[in-house]
């Protein structure tokens, strides 16, 4: 029997949009106003200081890090609160939660911070939707939606893996990982959106 339908959230519910702008654009421009040079030799500086921290730590999620690491005085969620309206859902997942939440008990597992999570629910209306949220990053310290990710989402809720389904849009880490440990998993891809994915559930 399903109980838990988890949810992975950026590039599944809501678009990789938001994400890119604070990262690719929001930070270079507060660095090029800061050091006084253009937005392109900032943005040449501060991808290049993204590549020598590197995906495999933890700090390279931590925006509170990188505005630290610059000097830039924007507090982080001012940053975001400024770029929110780049916050947008894929067509039809109010619907599609709406239906799913009369049968599943909704939660989030997301690599992205907690910071970036809790923004993307509120700004784009869905935060009533879950009942819980999981951040590989600033609840578990993990860099990526492992094994071990999985692992601890299933204990704190007392769960077996039979008893969870999960969706989302990386084939590896929200697909592939989690259907090894034995939970049914759904891939969201271009032609397969969530939306179509609930008639599958």
């Amino acid at each position: 029997m399903k109980k838990v339908l988890s949810f992975d959230l950026e590039g599944t519910l809501v678009t990789l949009e938001f994400g890119e702008i604070i990262w690719n654009h929001a930070i270079p421009l507060e660095f090029s106003k800061k050091y006084g040079i253009s937005f392109d030799e900032a943005k040449r500086l501060v991808i290049s200081e993204y590549q020598s921290v590197g995906e495999e730590r933890i700090e390279w999620y931590d925006l509170e890090y990188w505005l630290k690491r610059f000097d830039l005085k924007i507090k982080p969620l001012e940053l975001l609160d400024k770029y929110e309206k780049h916050i947008r859902l894929f067509d039809g997942v109010k619907e599609a939660l709406e239906m799913l939440k009369e049968r599943f008990t909704l939660i989030i597992s997301s690599n992205a911070t907690r910071l970036f999570i809790e923004k993307e629910l509120r700004f784009s209306g869905i935060e009533h939707f879950f009942a819980k949220i999981f951040s590989a990053t600033s609840d578990f310290q993990l860099t990526k939606k492992s094994i071990l990710f999985y692992k601890k989402v299933l204990e704190v809720l007392s769960l077996s893996p039979e008893e969870m389904v999960h969706v989302g849009d990386h084939r590896l880490f929200d697909y592939e990982i989690p259907k090894s440990l034995g939970i049914d998993a759904y891939l969201v891809e271009e032609e397969r959106t969530v939306k179509e994915i609930v008639s599958a559930l």
